[in-house]
């Protein structure tokens, strides 16, 4: 099986790593320096499981350069996703499957507004890791998983064929009941804590020290779910008081990635996040007051971030 994994960053370079490490043949699609390094001295992937270093079978930022892949791995940002998805059309054949990984709830729609529905599944991944210099990754907590499936939740024989690829890489997934509830169970977590972390520029602890801040969260998760739930995912009051008890969990000093993007002044998901929730509420007639706050604070930050990229 040829495998292609587009962005290297902390998830595409984590599990495209492990699969090229199992033996896999894995082509690895990334930029600048951080291409430059793994092209000269191969990608390092420094692990709370154990460190290595692979040499992918090709390491270029030209699609046309890899071999026809049977599975594209997405390890690139949810807003990169229709720009990404019209790069990869070409080099598709038939068979193709398209896997993402990314944060946010409409990746799958975005994709097949550009891809055949046929090639592609649904997916999302839970790991902490980040680029810690060119060429090398950092996987710093979390035990890494990947949750996948087709959208209609059928264990399809390609389905379960990456299923067993993974596990030959030693990497923990699940094909669960409902793939669209775990991906919106996880944008529920990772949209609430973003943005209002994003405005704040404090970690998590200091959010929930503040009984208007926290309050503040709970209303904005709220809003969530009533989208979620227009759009047909089965949420109960359970998965809100499961999210907080993740979100009182988080250690001290915890920043999310799309925080820490805006926080650095690069284009981050907030569009893809409380921009997403803003608009399918408008659509669906629900109103999302504290979202549209945030989001609204925050898009002169992410419009000037965009403009200077």
């Amino acid at each position: 099986m040829e495998i292609l994994v587009y962005g290297i960053g902390g998830v595409g370079g984590y599990f495209g790593g492990n699969l090229a490490n199992a033996g896999f043949n894995v082509s690895m699609i990334a930029r600048g320096q951080h291409l430059k390094q793994i092209q000269k001295h191969g990608l390092k992937v420094d692990s709370i499981k154990g460190d290595f270093k692979v040499i992918p079978k090709v390491a270029t930022s030209e699609v046309s350069e890899v071999p026809k892949p049977d599975l594209i791995i997405l390890g690139i940002k949810s807003w990169q996703i229709p720009s990404v998805a019209a790069e990869i059309k070409p080099i598709m054949g038939e068979n193709t499957v398209v896997l993402p990984l990314q944060n946010g709830a409409d990746n799958y729609e975005k994709l097949i507004e550009i891809l055949p529905k046929e090639n592609v599944l649904a997916g999302l991944c839970f790991i902490v890791s980040f680029i810690e210099k060119p060429g090398k990754i950092k996987h710093a907590a979390y035990e890494p998983k990947i949750m996948f499936g087709e959208v209609d939740n059928s264990k399809s024989d390609r389905v379960m064929k990456i299923h067993d690829i993974l596990n030959e890489a030693g990497i923990e997934n699940n094909i669960p009941d409902n793939i669209q509830l775990e991906i919106w169970k996880k944008f529920l977590f990772i949209c609430t804590i973003s943005g209002i972390g994003g405005l704040t520029r404090v970690p998590i602890n200091k959010i929930r020290e503040s009984e208007f801040l926290y309050e503040m969260m709970r209303k904005s998760a709220k809003e969530i779910i009533e989208v979620g739930k227009a759009k047909g995912v089965p949420f109960t009051n359970e998965h809100l008081e499961m999210v907080f008890e993740i979100i009182n969990g988080q250690p001290e000093g915890t920043t999310a990635s799309t925080q820490r993007d805006i926080m650095n002044g690069k284009a981050s998901e907030l569009g893809n996040f409380n921009g997403f929730i803003v608009k399918e509420g408008e659509k669906l007639g629900i109103e999302t007051p504290v979202n549209r706050y945030i989001h609204e604070c925050l898009k002169p930050m992410e419009a000037a971030a965009r403009k200077s990229k």
